[in-house]
């Protein structure tokens, strides 16, 4: 871009020079030693990793609701009792498991222990229903697993993939490739297949045997998580129990009232006939496989400073105020960075414009400082924000979204002195403009756009809460310095953030918005990048 032009766009609040004068005094009153006092609180122990809609999470609510407070800035949200409020509520909502075992002569055996379960299955209360073996549940010309058996109402038990015999070829097709029946996802037929045929719960024997269906079990109990995993609206599930459930031989024995050499031999027997199974062995099992739906209440905090003449035009600045809380092995995620770091960085510039607010300076469009909650989960709170705005979405000028500034990556470790931008200039040019020369007057950081790529498989720029914004037509920045090795775990602690670092990406932060606060003209959405 031409110099003139550039220079044209940021010399253009009246009365420049008193201005400038005043966006260094006010973005001075940014300090590591504040920024460092407010996340030694707000990453902690005792907030317990800040996970959505925890106790810690509210805590953390509270603490920058009380500076915010403090600072003269305004409430805006509702409340229920119609008061206003910093609090803009909001639920989650979560669709997992409850009580999931089964059940052989008295014996109970765990979820995701003895036995997985593949698909969704809804049992609520417990049953007992009688089994029957049906080899390896295929129906195929010259191959059929249910032929003469009767499998209505009742649990059927079959084996998992397909018959081999011993030339090595699959005995459903004759060719050394297996048929449909031996898939990744050839449950799903089997179960279907086995339905048709009236049965009305599915057991697969799975080939796995010691730590290999350990390991099995644990992939698909991480997978089972991220299945009910949070999200904005109810969730709604099929009802019609389309689900095996995975044993392991040993179980699979137990419930057919033989041994683990017998089924083996049965195996072995298909093997070497190339037939179905014509011995009939049976049994009985107890299912409970329970379903169960819960709420997580939680709340984006908004404080709202108002403007001068131009108030009804609102910049946002952003920062998620929760985290992941606490692992499974009882260790305390305090993300300290993420996003402790943007968290405390909105009390800072609230403080500076409050500050310069107070003392006849106060910007000409209003601002609000907004920490939302659920980024970890799904960006639900921007995304719940957009979708119920505290202020119009077309009187928004631009969202300024922190996440993940106190520390530095592989890349940046000879010079810290640098800030990834991302969005910078996917919708306004100016934007863009206004970030570079900020930078160049007042800070003179490395501005490394390389996650702003649209090539870059990372995809940062769909991944915080920024893009909500940028979905609504919204221009934005989001200031990241990348991720470290202490990126979701437990050391993502307060002692290794770079506080003197840190303040200055704050103060082109502040830059930055001044700029966008007191200029004559808003700014322009003239792009529409990727």
């Amino acid at each position: 871009m031409n110099k003139k032009i550039l220079a044209g766009i940021f010399l253009s609040i009246s009365g420049l020079a008193y201005s400038q004068d005043d966006a260094v005094k006010y973005a001075n009153t940014i300090t590591a030693e504040d920024l460092k006092k407010h996340l030694t609180i707000i990453a902690s122990d005792s907030l317990e990793g800040r996970d959505t809609g925890s106790p810690g999470q509210k805590k953390a609510a509270e603490y920058v609701t009380k500076y915010f407070k403090e600072y003269g800035l305004t409430p805006i949200a509702t409340a229920e009792d119609g008061s206003k409020s910093y609090f803009q509520k909001y639920k989650l909502y979560k669709r997992g498991w409850g009580e999931v075992y089964l059940k052989v002569d008295g014996q109970k055996y765990e979820f995701n222990k003895d036995f997985y379960i593949s698909g969704l299955a809804d049992l609520p209360q417990e049953i007992t229903s009688p089994v029957i073996f049906a080899g390896y549940g295929i129906e195929s010309p010259g191959y059929d697993d249910y032929a003469h058996r009767d499998v209505t109402g009742k649990a059927v038990v079959i084996f998992e993939g397909e018959p081999r015999s011993a030339d090595g070829n699959y005995i459903v097709n004759g060719t050394t490739e297996k048929s449909k029946w031996g898939s990744n996802v050839a449950w799903q037929q089997k179960v279907k297949l086995a339905r048709e045929k009236g049965a009305k719960y599915v057991l697969i024997v799975t080939e796995k045997t010691g730590e290999d269906f350990d390991k099995e079990i644990r992939q698909r109990a991480v997978m089972a998580r991220r299945f009910s995993a949070p999200t904005l609206n109810p969730v709604e599930e099929s009802s019609d129990n389309m689900a095996a459930f995975v044993i392991s031989s040993d179980v699979a024995a137990k419930i057919l009232k033989t041994t683990n050499r017998k089924l083996a031999a049965e195996k072995a027997e298909i093997a070497k006939t190339g037939k179905p199974v014509s011995k009939t062995l049976t049994g009985s099992v107890a299912f409970k496989a329970e379903r169960v739906s819960s709420t997580i209440d939680t709340e984006n905090v908004a404080a709202f400073l108002e403007g001068s003449d131009k108030k009804d035009e609102v910049l946002v600045i952003s920062a998620h105020l929760d985290h992941i809380g606490i692992s499974a092995n009882g260790e305390i995620n305090n993300g300290a960075d993420d996003d402790g770091s943007g968290t405390v960085s909105l009390l800072e510039l609230a403080q500076a414009f409050s500050k310069a607010k107070a003392e006849g300076k106060g910007p000409r469009r209003s601002i609000l400082f907004l920490n939302v909650t659920g980024e970890e989960k799904g960006l639900f709170g921007s995304e719940y924000y957009s979708e119920h705005p505290l202020l119009p979405l077309k009187s928004t000028i631009a969202d300024l979204n922190i996440d993940m500034i106190g520390r530095v990556d592989e890349a940046h470790k000879a010079d810290p002195k640098y800030v990834y931008l991302i969005g910078s200039d996917k919708l306004s040019s100016q934007l863009h403009a206004i970030s570079e020369e900020a930078n160049k007057k007042y800070i003179n950081y490395q501005l490394d756009y390389t996650f702003n790529d649209p090539k870059d498989p990372n995809r940062f720029y769909y991944r915080s809460d920024h893009y909500n914004f940028a979905k609504s037509g919204i221009p934005v920045i989001f200031y990241f310095t990348g991720v470290h090795e202490d990126y979701h775990k437990p050391g993502d602690d307060v002692e290794k953030i770079m506080f003197d670092k840190q303040a200055p990406i704050v103060k082109l932060v502040f830059y930055t918005a001044w700029e966008l606060v007191n200029r004559d003209g808003r700014i322009v959405v003239d792009s529409h990048k990727e």
